[in-house]
């Protein structure tokens, strides 16, 4: 491998990662509109092992607006990103695959007392697939696989919208 080539690799993993840190901030701020920006404009999401629904961008932080609603705390935790480097249409690196896992922490909403310890906690694994387009790295895919999820006694788990 080049000196180029290394370095552009370097810059592309960089770049991606940043992209996926995006999503969970994004998410975790309610911030609907960055959310649907991460996607190409043929992205796609699915939620259905967590109790969510499979859509488009805006389909999706449509959903997630209303049942993040139930969730005025939450913090994604993105760890141990596996990425690989695709081809598309014959160039090399246009297309990459992520795999990561995830703990999110979570406290309903009107919880009294006001302790800030999180009363729903899930984890899984997110499998992104990405692509390069002219405004950079973009979502494709995001599928979470949702492994696990604790709620404490005292809550009852909110219906899926």
């Amino acid at each position: 491998m080049t000196q180029r080539v290394e370095l552009a690799t370097v810059m592309d993993r960089l770049a991606v990662d940043g992209l996926v840190t995006e999503y969970a901030v994004a998410v975790d701020d309610g911030d609907w509109e960055a959310y649907r920006g991460l996607f190409a404009p043929d992205g796609r999401a699915d939620y259905r092992s967590a109790g969510g629904i499979e859509g488009d961008a805006g389909q999706i932080a449509g959903w997630l607006a209303q049942t993040m609603e139930l969730f005025p705390m939450r913090q994604h935790l993105i760890v141990n990103r596996r990425v690989r480097f695709g081809a598309l249409e014959q160039d090399t690196g246009d297309t990459a695959r992520i795999q990561a896992d995830y703990v999110n922490p979570m406290r309903f909403a009107g919880q009294d007392g006001g302790s800030t310890e999180p009363d729903f906690v899930c984890g899984g694994r997110y499998d992104f697939g990405l692509v390069r387009t002219y405004n950079g790295w973009r979502l494709r895919e995001v599928v979470v696989h949702e492994k696990w999820r604790r709620v404490t006694q005292a809550q009852q788990e909110p219906a899926a919208h």
